[in-house]
């Protein structure tokens, strides 16, 4: 029996280590801590420099107070920080970083390289870590401030290096973090360079106008200010007008004590500010600043900072809706209340004829009142009631027993039960296969539906869905074989993206070439369209372009999906034919005909039926004839 002791210290190595998995989860993750550290160090000019998605480099150079040599040296130790002296500085934090572990998690996974400087001092501090342990300290001449150069991120730690995504996606995490720390900084000039080429150049300003610099220039003109003062807390910032908003929720921003948060909670409250004036999947734009008493939040609650607790989460939600609802309304953004009775609810009975005291006996002599009155008697209903059998109102025919007009139109939905038997391993009878009828003509109803007789009664077509299933089959077929077509265009457009959707459209590049797009980067931010799919209606390329990174975006929350099938599913989307457009005889034809031409026609991507069959048989049951 071994009687030895088996409980021992870690070494402080693989401790930094085991921390870093904690703090540093990604290359973005040290670029936030990084750049939370410069803004505490009271810099005025910030640069971000990173090289291959932040594998290979990261750097932070600010202009800031710099460090002594010794805090130099102290920086990278576990737990070492300057602006936590005793207990009850937790409940008064306002600096960014203060837990004393970024530094030293960052030593511990990458090769790091600090030059520092302080104003009282001729020479600045150099000193190169590794594996946490110091290789080399010396004087260095340097200008005022820090500069912290991360090299190979991960090298020591080959199982999280091989987990770390594409480029693109490493590179558009990066942006997120700079984007966060930019927006509550609008005294501050930052840039980042990635690869060498400068991605974000932005000035100091206002608020609104470091927004619309990292946004967008859409939204100049689409902003509504919202400012709100109380002894409690104060809420400003910006949110925006309800045409702006879009199907992700990519543009929405929450800093309490300018520190950026997660919070569902008061993700609600906005939502709820916005009721009734958006869509119910669409997402209003807001970046909205909270300033309260540190005591009154605890910011410690994660790793990362940013999820944090109120002592009064309640209070938070009513100022943040009332703040928003305020703003909407000084805009005349959200709906009036009309206080003139429209001439017409005086003919209404309920006021023509108001409920007489002898109406009021009558009804309340029933039995069936009685009832329903009667306490804790809700659910039971005396068999002397007036209420007779709901069957007896449905005459059935003797041989068959009753069946209701839904369940029995239910069962033709297309596309429902083949899921549910596929599901549950049941075959289905076999049954007579549908097929458009020739020379019939077809009609168009509500500029949405197509009415298409078939061999065995007709069908009602929806011809977005429709449209959206063709078009589906086809851009897969290209992204595995033949690509499409592509058309040039004489006068190539232009389209300006905010740097997270430039670093999106250059990852989806190849694939819309596969698809017949042909388009190139035009300068820092802007793309070129220099062709689209032949068959694809020309005029509103811009649009679908811009669209069509938005719904990407969307299915971009399932990760069940590729990125092709992401991009394929976003571009049927946008291209199939919307509701509203008037069809000829033709395209009607062709469409039907394309339609059950398609491997998998009875539904869209999504699962959608794209069409209702009404078989001749249920038609003569609504009628009384079956």
């Amino acid at each position: 029996m071994d009687l030895r002791d088996k409980i021992q210290l870690l070494p402080d190595n693989i401790a930094n280590q085991i921390a870093a998995g904690e703090v540093i989860q990604r290359p973005a993750s040290a670029v936030k801590e990084l750049l939370e550290n410069a803004v505490d160090a009271g810099a005025t000019e910030i640069k971000l420099v990173v090289a291959d998605a932040g594998k290979s480099l990261i750097q932070v150079i600010d202009n800031g107070s710099g460090m002594s040599e010794t805090d130099a040296r102290m920086a990278f130790e576990r737990h070492a920080t300057s602006k936590i002296n005793n207990i009850d500085d937790l409940f008064r934090i306002r600096t960014m970083g203060f837990r004393g572990e970024a530094l030293a998690s960052i030593a511990a996974v990458a090769q790091v390289e600090l030059k520092t400087r302080r104003e009282t001092e001729e020479a600045g501090t150099y000193i190169e870590i590794e594996n946490s342990i110091v290789k080399k300290q010396e004087p260095v001449a340097f200008q005022v401030g820090t500069s912290i150069a991360m090299k190979n991120v991960f090298f020591n730690v080959p199982a999280r290096r091989n987990f770390l995504k594409s480029n693109a996606v490493e590179m558009r995490h990066i942006a997120d973090e700079f984007i966060r720390v930019a927006m509550a900084f609008p005294e501050i000039f930052f840039s980042l360079t990635a690869n060498g080429q400068e991605v974000f150049h932005l000035e100091k300003g206002t608020l609104k106008q470091r927004i619309v610099h990292l946004l967008g220039n859409h939204y100049t003109s689409k902003l509504v200010t919202v400012q709100e003062k109380t002894d409690y807390l104060n809420i400003y910032g910006f949110a925006g007008k309800p045409d702006t908003a879009k199907k992700t929720r990519g543009d929405q921003y929450f800093f309490v004590n300018n520190r950026f948060i997660r919070s569902a909670y008061l993700n609600h409250a906005v939502m709820s500010a916005y009721q009734e004036m958006i869509p119910g999947d669409s997402f209003p734009m807001y970046v909205l600043f909270i300033d309260l008493d540190p005591a009154q939040i605890d910011i410690n609650v994660h790793p990362t900072k940013q999820e944090i607790k109120f002592e009064d989460e309640k209070i938070i939600y009513a100022f943040v809706q009332a703040a928003v609802k305020h703003a909407l309304a000084q805009f005349s953004i959200t709906p009036t209340l009309n206080f003139d009775l429209d001439p017409s609810i005086q003919k209404l009975d309920a006021v023509a004829n108001p409920f007489t005291d002898e109406k009021k006996e009558n009804t309340s002599a029933s039995d069936l009142y009685n009832t329903f009155t009667q306490k804790n008697q809700a659910h039971f209903i005396e068999s002397k009631s007036e209420l007779k059998h709901w069957k007896d109102f449905y005459p059935q025919p003797k041989d068959q027993p009753f069946k209701s007009l839904l369940s029995a139109h239910q069962e033709d939905v297309p596309g429902r039960l083949e899921y549910e038997a596929a599901a549950s391993g049941i075959t289905r009878p076999a049954e007579t296969k549908l097929q458009l009828l020739e020379d019939a003509p077809l009609l168009q109803l509500l500029h949405t539906y197509i009415v298409a007789p078939v061999n065995n009664g007709f069908i009602l077509i929806h011809q977005q869905s429709a449209h959206e299933r063709i078009l589906y089959e086809r851009y897969i077929a290209a992204a595995k074989g033949k690509p499409i077509a592509s058309q040039r265009s004489l006068f190539p457009l232009t389209i300006p993206l905010s740097a997270p959707d430039v670093v999106l459209m250059q990852e989806l590049l190849p694939d819309l070439k596969q698809l017949g797009y042909e388009i190139e980067l035009f300068g820092k931010d802007t793309f070129a369209i220099q062709g689209t799919p032949a068959d694809v209606d020309s005029g509103n390329e811009k649009t679908a372009i811009e669209q069509m990174l938005e719904q990407f975006k969307h299915f971009n929350s399932d990760v069940k999906f590729s990125r092709r099938e992401k991009l394929v599913r976003s571009l049927a989307w946008q291209h199939a034919i919307k509701p509203g457009r008037s069809l000829t005889q033709k395209e009607m034809k062709t469409l039907a005909d394309d339609l059950f031409a398609c491997s998998q026609h009875n539904i869209t991507p999504s699962g959608n039926p794209t069409y209702i069959s009404f078989k001749t048989d249920y038609l003569e049951k609504m009628f009384g004839k079956g």
